[in-house]
C-alpha cells in the first residue's frame, strides 16, 4: 500500500510539472504565477546568422601552448562581446581541436552588425568603483528620469506594479528620502536587487531589459558625469543566475597596454588568504609600474575593477601602496576561474588575429518551413504508432498511446525548464522518442501474452510480465543512454540538440512506461476482477 501511495505521488508530481511548464506553448494569457519560460527555437527553426572564424596564425611565430592560448582569448573575448549584443541563446564553440570558432546568432537577420561588434580591438581597462553618494545620485536621478518619461519605455510598464517594500536604497537613506521613495515608481530599482557581497545584482529575467536601456541614448545622457554602469561576467557554474551590477568611474585609471603579463600562481607560505590557493600575479610595463604605484598608493581600500569591453570580470580591494609594478589577485578562486580570468586579462595583448572565413544567413522562411516539416513528421509518426498499437494491442496499446503522449509533453516540459533550444535535430530526437517509447511497452505486452497463454490470471501475467520485462528494458534504454550522453559531450551544435532530445526522450520513456502504465493497469485492470484483459 505504501509503495502504491509513493508511486502515486510521484506519478502525481511528474505530470503537474509536465504541465506546469508546457500548458504555456498552447495556452494564452495564464495567471500569473505560471512561469514565464518559453520553449527557445534554434537558428535552423527561427532563422539567424551563422558565422565562423578562424585564429590566423600565418604571419606569426609561436609555440603550440601560445597557439592553445590565443585560441581561448579569442573564443573569451567574442563569447564577451556577443552576450552584450544581446541576442537570445548565441552559440559560440570552437570548432573541435582547430583554430576555428563558430558563432549562431538565432533570430538576428543582419550579420554585419555581429561582424562589426566581434571585430573590434579588445578593450581591457582598470576603473575605480564609484563612491556611496555617487551611487545613490545616480540611482535617485535614473528613477526620477523613468518616472517621467515611462510612456517612451513600454518595456518597463511592468514594473510600474511591482511593490516597492524592498527597494534598493544603497545607503540605507533617511526617512525624508524614503518617503520620497513612496512618491515614485522607482523603476530602475526595481530593475535590480541586493545580494551578499554585491551592492546589487540584475535578475536573469531581466538582464535582457536592463541591456536594452543601457543601449537607450537618452537614458544613458541621464547617468552623472564622471560615472558609468557595467554589468559582471556571467557565472558560468549558473549561467541563468544573477549578473552583479556596478557603478564604476568612467576614467579608466590604466588601460591593457601598460599590462605586461598575468598568470596564475599557487600560494605559499602562512598566509590564510593565499596559502595553497590560486591567485592571479600581474606584471606592468615599466610606464605601467609608475601608473599602478600612484593609483594604488592614493586609493587604498577602495575597488579597482578589471573590466574587458564593458564587463567587469573582478572588483579586488587595493590593500596597499604596490611600487614594484608586481600586483596579485586574490579572493575565492578556483583553478578554472584563476584560468579564466588571466586570459581575459591577456586579451589586451592577443598575438594572432581573427578573421570571418564564412558567413551565413538563415532566413525565418526556412525555419517555418522546417518547423512544419517536423511537426508534420512528429504527427504522422505518432499517428501510425497509435493506430497500431490499438489494432494490435487492444484497449492495453490505448494505455502506451497515452504514455507515448505524456513522454512528449515531458521532453517539451523539460526543455522549457531548463530553457533549453529546440533544433532540428532535436525534433528529430523526439520523432525518435516516439517509436522508443512503446518499445519497452511491446516487451511488456509480449511477456503478458505468454503469461495468459499458460493459463495465469490477470493479476499473475500482469505483474509477472512487466517484473520479467523490467531487466531488458533498463539495458537497453541504458545503453543507448550513454550513447546519447557520449554524443552530447563530443558533438558539437546539432549533434547536442539532437543529443539532449534523446536523452531527456529515454527518461521519460522510462517512466511512462515502467511506472505510469504499471499504475494504470493496477488501478483500471488488476484491481478489478475482469474476466478478460484487453491485450
Amino acid at each position: 500500500m505504501k509503495k502504491s501511495k509513493l508511486r502515486g505521488l510521484i506519478i502525481a508530481a511528474v505530470l503537474l510539472i509536465t504541465l506546469y511548464y508546457f500548458l504555456p506553448l498552447v495556452v494564452d494569457n495564464l495567471p500569473s504565477f505560471w512561469t514565464s519560460k518559453r520553449l527557445k527555437l534554434g537558428l535552423d527553426l527561427q532563422g539567424g546568422s551563422q558565422i565562423q572564424l578562424e585564429v590566423d596564425f600565418t604571419d606569426i611565430q609561436i609555440s603550440e601552448k601560445e597557439k592553445e592560448d590565443a585560441v581561448k582569448t579569442a573564443l573569451q573575448i567574442i563569447r564577451n562581446r556577443i552576450d552584450q549584443f544581446g541576442v537570445a541563446e548565441p552559440s559560440i564553440q570552437r570548432v573541435g581541436t582547430s583554430n576555428r570558432i563558430a558563432v549562431q546568432l538565432p533570430g538576428l537577420q543582419d550579420p554585419g552588425r555581429a561582424k562589426e561588434l566581434i571585430g573590434k580591438t579588445a578593450l581591457l581597462e582598470f576603473k575605480l568603483l564609484a563612491e556611496g553618494e555617487q551611487i545613490q545620485e545616480l540611482y535617485d536621478k535614473l528613477n526620477a528620469y523613468l518616472d517621467e518619461n515611462i510612456e517612451k519605455y513600454d518595456y518597463l510598464q511592468k514594473f510600474m506594479d511591482i511593490e516597492t517594500e524592498e527597494a534598493l536604497d544603497i545607503l540605507e537613506s533617511d526617512e525624508d528620502e524614503e518617503e520620497n521613495e513612496d512618491e515614485s515608481h522607482q523603476i530602475f530599482t526595481k530593475l535590480t536587487s541586493t545580494s551578499d557581497g554585491y551592492p546589487n545584482i540584475v535578475e536573469y529575467e531581466n538582464l535582457a531589459v536592463f541591456k536594452t536601456l543601457l543601449k537607450d541614448p537618452e537614458f544613458l545622457a541621464q547617468i552623472p558625469a564622471g560615472l558609468q554602469l557595467a554589468v559582471g561576467k556571467e557565472n558560468k557554474n549558473d549561467i541563468y543566475g544573477p549578473r552583479p551590477l556596478y557603478v564604476l568611474l568612467e576614467r579608466a585609471e590604466l588601460s591593457g597596454n601598460y599590462l605586461e603579463s598575468a598568470s596564475v600562481r599557487i600560494g605559499q607560505g602562512y598566509d590564510p588568504k593565499t596559502s595553497g590557493k590560486p591567485y592571479i600575479a600581474l606584471k606592468f610595463n615599466k610606464s605601467g609600474a609608475k601608473k599602478f604605484a600612484n593609483i594604488t598608493g592614493e586609493n587604498i581600500k577602495k575597488r579597482l575593477a578589471v573590466v574587458l569591453d564593458n564587463v567587469v570580470y573582478v572588483a579586488p580591494t587595493i590593500e596597499d601602496k604596490i611600487p614594484s609594478g608586481e600586483a596579485r589577485i586574490t579572493g575565492s578562486f578556483t583553478i578554472e576561474e584563476s584560468n579564466d580570468l588571466v586570459i581575459v586579462l591577456n586579451a589586451g595583448n592577443l598575438p594572432a588575429p581573427v578573421n570571418i572565413i564564412e558567413e551565413r544567413t538563415v532566413g525565418p522562411t526556412l525555419g517555418s518551413d522546417s518547423i512544419k516539416a517536423g511537426i508534420m513528421a512528429a504527427l504522422i509518426g505518432m499517428i501510425i504508432v497509435v493506430i497500431f498499437m490499438i489494432i494490435y494491442y487492444g484497449l492495453s496499446g490505448l494505455v502506451a498511446d497515452f504514455a507515448v503522449i505524456v513522454n512528449l509533453g515531458f521532453i517539451i516540459a523539460v526543455l522549457t525548464m531548463l530553457e533549453g533550444t529546440l533544433t532540428m535535430p532535436g525534433i528529430a530526437g523526439i520523432i525518435l522518442t516516439i517509436g522508443m517509447s512503446v518499445d519497452a511497452n511491446v516487451i511488456i505486452f509480449e511477456r503478458i501474452r505468454e503469461n495468459l497463454k499458460q493459463g495465469k490470471t490477470n493479476r499473475t501475467a500482469v505483474d509477472t510480465g512487466f517484473s520479467r520485462a523490467l531487466v531488458t528494458i533498463l539495458d537497453a534504454n541504458i545503453t543507448t543512454l550513454i550513447t546519447a550522453l557520449v554524443l552530447y559531450q563530443f558533438g558539437t551544435g546539432p549533434i547536442k540538440g539532437f543529443a539532449v532530445t534523446l536523452s531527456i526522450g529515454i527518461v521519460g520513456s522510462m517512466f511512462a512506461s515502467i511506472v505510469l502504465v504499471k499504475a494504470i493497469f493496477d488501478g483500471f485492470i488488476t484491481n478489478i476482477n475482469r474476466a478478460k484483459l484487453s491485450i
